[in-house]
């Protein structure tokens, strides 16, 4: 077989192992699931009348949801990066490097499973989203292409990053508090309150980094409003977080083989 056919027949192998764990196993899954399907319930009906600045409830729906899918995609990927640490330390990636197998399928399987599993968490936060009022009002079919490319480039980058984390953690606990700012990163930025209600001096920590231009991106995208310079911002941060996740993860993978 050629070096390629080996090395999609690998990971093609390696993310079936992935899937099937993740449906075995489904409470580490689901526990992250319901972070940011918790926080959708309780933004919109307990603090939603104050959050909302007297323009209704289901403004605030449209405003929110947007930047509790992203969240979805940080909590989902904390999951990867526990499995890769269990993995490591369990000693399963260190018997698959004795087999006769493509190397990098290793963590391929991981990044594209996790990617995978991001799209569906999206989808059911989603449809509890829209089971609460949501609409996508003003979003053409080109647009929710867009969205949907933005959500899965993001996860793939947000991934990445995920996978070195678990690589250099020595436990799963540990994997988990290294990754837990992938959920926390939301909680400061523009996915519950507009920038401009924030102090000034938090306002560039705020809309600097990864998750503000990309909430604001999908926003426009699904509500019809202005993007602006969102876009390329968010599409640079993506590029940016998943070439520095894969060299880190490839350069700690390949460190920990010697």
């Amino acid at each position: 077989m050629s070096s390629l056919s080996l090395a999609l027949r690998d990971s093609s192998t390696m993310l079936r192992r992935n899937l099937l764990h993740a449906r075995r196993y489904p409470s580490l899954t689901l526990n992250l699931l319901l972070t940011p399907v918790m926080l959708l319930l309780l933004f919109v009906y307990i603090f939603g009348g104050a959050m909302s600045g007297g323009a209704g409830r289901t403004a605030y729906i449209a405003y929110i949801v947007p930047g509790i899918l992203l969240m979805t995609v940080g909590s989902t990927v904390i999951g990867t990066a526990v499995s890769v640490s269990t993995d490591m330390s369990e000693g399963i990636i260190a018997r698959f490097r004795t087999m006769a197998i493509h190397r990098g399928s290793i963590l391929i399987g991981h990044v594209i499973g996790s990617v995978v599993q991001s799209a569906l968490s999206v989808v059911l936060v989603a449809a509890v989203g829209v089971a609460i009022g949501f609409r996508s009002s003003g979003a053409g079919v080109l647009d929710w292409l867009a969205a949907f490319g933005l959500i899965v480039l993001f996860a793939l980058a947000l991934t990445w990053i995920a996978v070195g984390m678990g690589l250099v953690s020595p436990t799963a606990e540990a994997a988990s508090n290294n990754a837990m700012p992938l959920i926390l990163l939301p909680l400061l930025s523009s996915a519950f309150v507009p920038l401009h209600s924030m102090p000034g001096w938090f306002q560039p920590i705020a809309r600097y980094q990864p998750f503000t231009p990309a909430i604001e991106t999908l926003r426009g995208l699904l509500l019809g409003t202005p993007i602006g310079d969102n876009w390329w911002i968010a599409l640079l941060w993506c590029l940016g977080l998943a070439v520095l996740g894969y060299f880190w993860a490839a350069s700690t993978f390949d460190r920990d083989a010697h």
